[in-house]
């Protein structure tokens, strides 16, 4: 009776914590913030591929990481306002990829995918946590201060820092495999055509939804190819144990520029980075999230 007891107060707790996480992903303000999260990804990686297809072109732009692109809206007229909105939207998204990951309210289970996609949002959320933490300190001038190529410039440091250590090689290569697969991943949800079941076209034409999802579909398949390529460098740097062989997003679409036809190359992943990027704003701003 006792051990049945102890149970039955366990899983009262449990369903309490589970209500509650529930509660916050619905209410007004994690909505407001979810939105603006979804927003600003879409500003940052539209910034990226903007830039990407200018010099693809060859009419000026450069190649940025997320870190650059919200170093190049902060030039904008309005940059000093866009810097405080893309600091609300960056903590607003780190905090739903947490609760994506905690309160599982895209139903993803607990099974070995579901573990692995709720991993990936932990993650995601500590990357945007960590933009959002440079964002501050571009705001106030501090140390760690969003600037470009600083992605680049930290995946080097950080691998450096493991490859001095006797198991850091594997420890690299393994992190690069595991990228890989998650561009791998991102590239088959793009031409999937059960493409992004998480938001509800509730109040949009099928004309519409039809653009949105073609929009999103290339988008993260260009994203993919970007992520693939990361993942690639990563591994590179963990066999060579040679830390400047990682890259991060801009070093990669400088190798890509690089590649024979490389402009052509360039345009086409810069044009997929600039369609997710109005993919993520229109989710933000069209969609309603499924729960």
């Amino acid at each position: 009776m006792g051990m049945q007891t102890v149970h039955r107060g366990a899983t009262n707790i449990k369903n309490m914590g589970t209500k509650a996480a529930q509660e916050a992903t619905t209410s007004r303000l994690m909505e407001s913030l979810m939105r603006l999260g979804y927003i600003v990804r879409g500003l940052v990686y539209g910034m990226i591929g903007l830039l990407s297809i200018q010099v693809a072109t060859g009419v000026g732009g450069s190649l940025d990481d997320p870190q650059g692109a919200i170093v190049a809206l902060g030039k904008t007229p309005l940059g000093g306002v866009v810097l405080y909105g893309v600091l609300a939207g960056l903590v607003g998204y780190a905090l739903w990829g947490f609760i994506r990951a905690a309160a599982d309210p895209l139903h993803k289970g607990s099974d070995a995918k579901g573990i692995a996609l709720r991993l990936g949002y932990a993650v995601s959320g500590v990357s945007y946590l960590l933009l959002a933490l440079a964002t501050y300190g571009l705001i106030t001038g501090g140390g760690s201060a969003a600037r470009n190529g600083a992605q680049t410039a930290q995946t080097q440091q950080t691998t450096a820092s493991i490859l001095s250590q006797p198991w850091g090689p594997v420890a690299v290569a393994i992190a690069g495999i595991v990228v890989i697969v998650v561009g791998a991943i991102q590239v088959f949800q793009g031409v999937n055509s059960t493409f992004d079941k998480q938001f509800d076209p509730y109040s949009l034409t099928p004309y519409q939804r039809t653009w949105i999802d073609r929009l999103g579909r290339f988008g993260t398949a260009a994203r993919g190819v970007v992520f693939t390529l990361v993942g690639f460098f990563l591994f590179s740097a963990g066999y060579q144990h040679n830390a400047n062989q990682a890259q991060g997003i801009d070093g990669v679409l400088s190798a890509l520029l690089h590649q024979s036809f490389g402009p052509l190359l360039l345009a086409v992943v810069a044009l997929g980075l600039l369609a997710f990027g109005i993919y993520s704003g229109m989710s933000g701003i069209l969609l309603r999230f499924k729960r």
